[in-house]
């Protein structure tokens, strides 16, 4: 008969293992977690305003404001506005931003008759609607 011998850690061994691991820490095979700010509101209000694009901001009581958004910071932004005077916005106000000249509000699978077309692609700072310079 084989005489085996049971090979067992030492309490001391177990609790020095313990400390080498964190259980908190890191797992080994563990993605980490993505990042809190992605400064991609910074980066699209900066790109808005380096190109000069005509915007048009959507308050909360439903106000439509049009102008080039010159300046932003965590709370506002100012929006330069043709023959009105400028503009410092709460973004707290904002319902929506988006570029003069785009449909906004238009499911893709609805069909629009010629007056909602006209109706809603009409751009306040030109003197024509899209449908009429066609």
């Amino acid at each position: 008969m084989v005489n085996r011998k049971l090979f067992r850690p030492t309490l001391t061994e177990v609790k020095e293992h313990a400390v080498s691991r964190p259980l908190g820490g890191p797992q080994p095979n563990k993605k980490p977690a993505p990042p809190e700010q992605t400064h991609a509101e910074n980066f699209y209000w900066v790109k808005q305003m380096q190109a000069r694009t005509p915007m048009t901001v959507v308050l909360t009581n439903g106000e439509e404001l049009h102008g080039i958004i010159e300046w932003y910071d965590r709370d506002c932004i100012k929006l330069t506005r043709y023959g009105n005077p400028n503009l410092l916005i709460y973004k707290q106000v904002i319902k929506f931003v988006y570029k003069a000249g785009e449909v906004h509000g238009i499911w893709p699978f609805r069909k629009l008759s010629d007056q909602d077309k006209r109706e809603r692609l009409s751009l306040p700072f030109l003197d024509c609607t899209i449908a009429d310079c066609e």
